[in-house]
């Protein structure tokens, strides 16, 4: 049983407004290349889109080069915050996700999130999957289970550790008594 999405996260689908600011800004420093610059930037942020779903993120954008990241729940590493002194300004961060890729690069950044902390949160949950603690049936002691649409390698090798832990804790008994 996966956790549905919240609302206010599977209705993000286009970056905010403040963004294209921060993006004019950005042309605006490159001085004789700024229509040039302004231009791409003005199309990447109006083809840009977002879609999270059960499986993962997903972002597109472009017009002449279409790109198209789909990042797994599971796959995520680590997020950082990052914001530069305007995007602070303007209320903006961006969340930079990345993979165990072997690239010090992040695999995606999400720009243009109105509440990027919340975004955070809701992301290291989905990485690190909602645990609950159960019974195990032959034992009847205590077992992580993960329920969050994790790997079920995942699962059983936290199983597999529960138990250890359980033996460890017997035989620590056995040799006090």
């Amino acid at each position: 049983m996966t956790t549905p999405i919240p609302p206010h996260i599977t209705a993000i689908e286009r970056p905010v407004p403040a963004l294209l600011k921060i993006y004019f800004l950005r042309a605006l420093a490159t001085t004789f290349a700024f229509p040039i610059t302004m231009a791409v930037l003005y199309f990447r942020y109006h083809t840009m889109r977002y879609r999270f779903d059960e499986e993962g993120v997903h972002m597109r954008w472009g017009i002449l080069m279409r790109r198209e990241v789909m990042l797994n729940y599971a796959r995520i590493q680590d997020i950082q915050l990052k914001a530069h002194v305007v995007e602070r300004w303007l209320g903006l961060a961006r969340i930079e996700i990345q993979t165990a890729s072997g690239s010090a690069a992040s695999t995606m950044t999400l720009e243009g999130m109105a509440d990027h902390e919340g975004m955070r949160d809701f992301l290291y949950s989905r990485m690190r999957g909602v645990r609950e603690r159960k019974e195990a049936p032959a034992t009847g002691r205590p077992v992580a289970v993960v329920t969050d649409g994790g790997d079920p390698l995942a699962a059983a090798l936290t199983e597999v550790a529960a138990e250890l832990r359980a033996i460890r804790e017997l035989l620590e008994k056995r040799g006090h008594a």
